[in-house]
């Protein structure tokens, strides 16, 4: 196995009158990768020949408007999303802890929908063509999911199930305690760095051949279809080796479905992903119907 390394969740921290305050390297991957998204951005709409009749849906300056209501909809549905989808029972009895983004709790599908709706209404007022916008945000955000799932194991969270594997990871903490060993070290499937690979690396790759060599961006909800069906497929295929949230298991349901038929079942994220994946396949026969 693979000893986690000794690595602080926090960049570096500093006090001032007696309270602290620190940098930590979640939050520094929110803030890069909302910098390099918009640099991608930049990069497709200042090229005019990626784009139906030669014409990018918006301006780039006109991106940026758009980034700050993204950024409002990744932190309200990131948020609002965990509370509802993962905790929603704590909450209501903590209904003040919502707001603490800060003590750790977002949820990419939350976040998702948050930006979906964002946009919605930025296309809508801005008459900016929705499919075409859409596939701006899809070819941008892959970055920032590779940063995220790379912050999500620095520290030291949403590890995998127990695994004899020699590239197993044994995290500290609460993963080692969980696995039911009297002695000796747990090793961890590191379902965080398989995320950063699919859902970010891989699938940022695939986008940007598509857009840039493929001349995807031509046909309208193409990148925006792909994004869905690779990051959909790629979350269900991680979610058999991630470890499933301690609310949905029970000595009943020790794997943690959410939708659970005696023994075979769902977990969250797949019951959050799997329809994100059937969307994206309509988004793809739709662009080829169309075009």
């Amino acid at each position: 196995m693979i000893i986690f390394p000794d690595i602080s969740p926090e960049i570096f921290s500093i006090s001032v009158f007696g309270l602290s305050f620190s940098v930590r390297w979640y939050a520094l991957s929110y803030i890069v990768g909302i910098l390099l998204a918009w640099r991608m951005a930049l990069v497709a709409l200042r090229r005019s020949e990626l784009w139906p009749k030669n014409l990018a849906p918006m301006a780039a300056r006109d991106f940026e408007d758009l980034l700050t209501w993204m950024i409002l909809g990744i932190l309200l549905g990131g948020r609002l999303g965990y509370v509802l989808f993962y905790q929603p029972a704590y909450y209501v009895a903590h209904p003040f802890e919502i707001v603490m983004i800060w003590t750790g709790g977002m949820a990419f599908h939350g976040g998702l929908l948050g930006v979906v709706i964002a946009a919605f209404f930025y296309f809508r007022r801005n008459l900016v063509p929705y499919a075409s916008g859409a596939d701006v945000i899809a070819l941008s955000t892959p970055m920032g999911l590779l940063l995220g799932r790379l912050a999500n194991f620095i520290n030291a969270e949403l590890w995998g199930r127990p695994t004899d594997l020699p590239w197993g990871v044994a995290f500290p903490g609460q993963a080692a305690q969980a696995c039911g060993q009297a002695a000796g070290l747990c090793a961890r499937h590191p379902s965080q760095l398989y995320e950063a690979a699919l859902e970010g690396l891989l699938l940022g790759l695939v986008l940007a051949a598509m857009a840039f060599r493929y001349d995807a961006l031509k046909r309208p909800g193409l990148i925006t279809g792909a994004f869905f069906t690779i990051y959909g497929l790629s979350r269900c295929l991680v979610e058999l080796v991630r470890q499933p949230d301690a609310q949905f298991q029970s000595p009943e349901n020790p794997l943690g479905y959410a939708l659970n038929f005696d023994g075979f079942g769902l977990t969250m994220g797949q019951l959050l992903s799997l329809p994100m994946a059937l969307l994206g396949m309509a988004l793809i026969l739709r662009a080829f119907r169309k075009s």
